[in-house]
């Protein structure tokens, strides 16, 4: 049994989540990127001195779920407290190049009671590209600056020669420096919050005592849940389409397996890694699992490594959703976790009624003008429930970053948005409807290199339960369609568009859904 009692619980786990939420409000504030200061493309949480998630931000969730390994390769490489470490290898702690993780152990009276983590999408690490998203890419080298675990800073500051190599790569070095900067006083706010919770409640040996309470508290509230579905197997498939190198499907295959309290995901029969950068990291694909999950679970439970214990995932080595080390991985981490999410997600229908799918794409659009550099993930549709339509114009699944507002992208870049909105009656039909996805066409007032990466250009997303599916999206430049991965040079006067995929509805229309605008 816990030590702790039911408020006690609530208490200490508020206490957790505010520091974490604390964190990432410093962190948006003190950014200096459009990416993060405006749609918060970053991610913050707070783990236990073994490493085990305790309380999240509510940020990303590709970000969040893929965070254990990096505190882990942190803690082997001999991270000390008072010291901050970084990292952005997909192979060794990362999700992808553009998200630079910065973990920092927390000790009170010389014991180590936490490790406070933050990951932000920085807007260019190099690589081929602008923006270090370069669709079509091929290795990971390409892609951008690769960081094993280095220690970004000790007690005595930040290791200028770290951050030298960090800034002489992107092409916007003082925005990189502005925003592991944030990065750097949010972890100093950690600190600073986590000492004084052990200060005013009980001292470092009640702190981690808690730690341990919460824990197991998400632990047992996931075991009943999943105790309440039915036993049985499942299968589900999702085609993935393309990877800008091969335009060929690339299938992931999803079988899950419900016995007693504990979920096996088993991905055995995915397609091997493409020659693209549609593969996944493990860490990534676990992240997807662990939204699902919680998706198909009370949402009530605290996220945290006790509600993922009972979860266990087989992700065969080698193959798109656990690349061998080097492969290119920079689409895995916002569109193939998207349709990993939805492929566990709608194997999860089987014991347990789901939404029908969202969008199922992030939609990447990255702009590199000379000097400045610009990132987004544009919103879609969500897929409709048993409970309610599905809302229009979210980010959906794997990602939970904000819009960009038009006054700040047209200050921030030589662009015009010509038009920005509700792309209606792109929800799929049903008794319940699909959300509306969305419309954004920009202008280019300066030549740019463009990369477009996106999903559901050929396929729809579902509809459940006989609702109707939602519609595919399009992707134009110049009023010409093009496929979903696309890169190229593109002169001033240059327009891209790009149609977000609507929601799929839930239950059989009472009659025909009007066709998409």
């Amino acid at each position: 049994m816990s030590g702790l009692d039911p408020v006690g619980l609530q208490v200490w786990g508020a206490a957790l989540r505010s520091v974490a939420d604390e964190m990432q409000a410093a962190l948006v504030r003190s950014a200096f990127s459009v990416t993060i200061k405006e749609r918060r493309d970053c991610s913050t949480a707070l783990f236990d001195a073994d490493g085990r998630m305790v309380a999240q931000a509510h940020s990303i969730p590709v970000h969040l779920g893929a965070m254990p390994e990096a505190v882990r390769a942190v803690m082997d490489a001999g991270a000390a407290p008072g010291e901050m470490w970084i990292v952005n290898d997909p192979f060794t702690g990362g999700t992808h190049l553009p998200d630079l993780t910065v973990v920092s152990p927390i000790a009170v009276d010389g014991i180590v009671v936490a490790h406070a983590v933050s990951r932000a999408h920085h807007a260019d690490v190099g690589g081929m590209t602008a923006g270090s998203m370069p669709a079509g890419a091929r290795e990971l080298l390409q892609e951008g600056l690769v960081i094993p675990p280095v220690r970004l800073a000790g007690p005595d500051g930040l290791d200028r020669s770290v951050m030298a190599i960090i800034t002489s790569n992107s092409r916007t070095p003082d925005e990189r420096r502005g925003d592991i900067g944030a990065q750097v006083a949010a972890h100093r706010l950690a600190q600073a919050r986590v000492e004084h919770l052990a200060a005013t409640r009980g001292g470092p040996g009640t702190l981690r005592a808690a730690m341990d309470d919460l824990l197991a508290y998400a632990e047992r509230r996931t075991r009943a849940a999943i105790l309440s579905m039915p036993d049985g197997e499942w299968h589900h498939q999702e085609a993935l389409e393309g990877d800008g190198v091969t335009d060929d499907d690339l299938v992931i295959r999803v079988t899950l397996r419900v016995r007693g309290d504990r979920m096996e995901v088993d991905f055995t029969g995915t397609d091997p890694a493409g020659p693209g950068n549609l593969n996944c990291p493990i860490a990534v694909t676990r992240s997807c699992v662990f939204f699902a999950v919680r998706v198909a679970t009370d949402p009530d439970i605290p996220a945290s490594a006790g509600a993922y214990a009972p979860v266990s995932i087989v992700a065969p080595p080698g193959t798109l959703v656990n690349a061998p080390p080097g492969s290119a991985v920079a689409a895995g981490n916002v569109e193939a976790s998207s349709r990993i999410a939805d492929a566990v997600m709608a194997a999860l229908s089987g014991p347990v009624q789901m939404p029908a799918q969202g969008q199922g794409t992030m939609n990447n659009l990255t702009l590199g003008f000379g000097g400045r550099v610009y990132f987004e993930t544009l919103a879609g549709g969500q897929g409709a429930s048993a409970h309610g339509d599905g809302p229009s114009a979210v980010h959906v699944a794997m990602s939970n970053t904000l819009n960009t507002p038009v006054e700040a992208l047209e200050l921030a870049m030589p662009v015009r948005v010509e038009r920005y909105a509700v792309r209606r009656e792109s929800g799929g039909a049903g008794a319940r409807r699909g959300g509306d996805g969305v419309v954004r066409r920009i202008r280019l007032l300066a030549d740019a290199d463009v990369s477009l990466i996106a999903e559901r250009r050929r396929s729809a997303p579902a509809g459940a339960q006989g609702g109707h599916p939602g519609a595919a999206g399009e992707t134009l430049v110049d009023d010409l369609v093009v496929p979903g991965k696309w890169r190229g040079r593109l002169p001033a006067g240059s327009v891209i568009e790009q149609r977000t995929p609507g929601g799929g509805g839930h239950g059989a229309p009472s009659g025909p859904g009007p066709s998409p605008r």
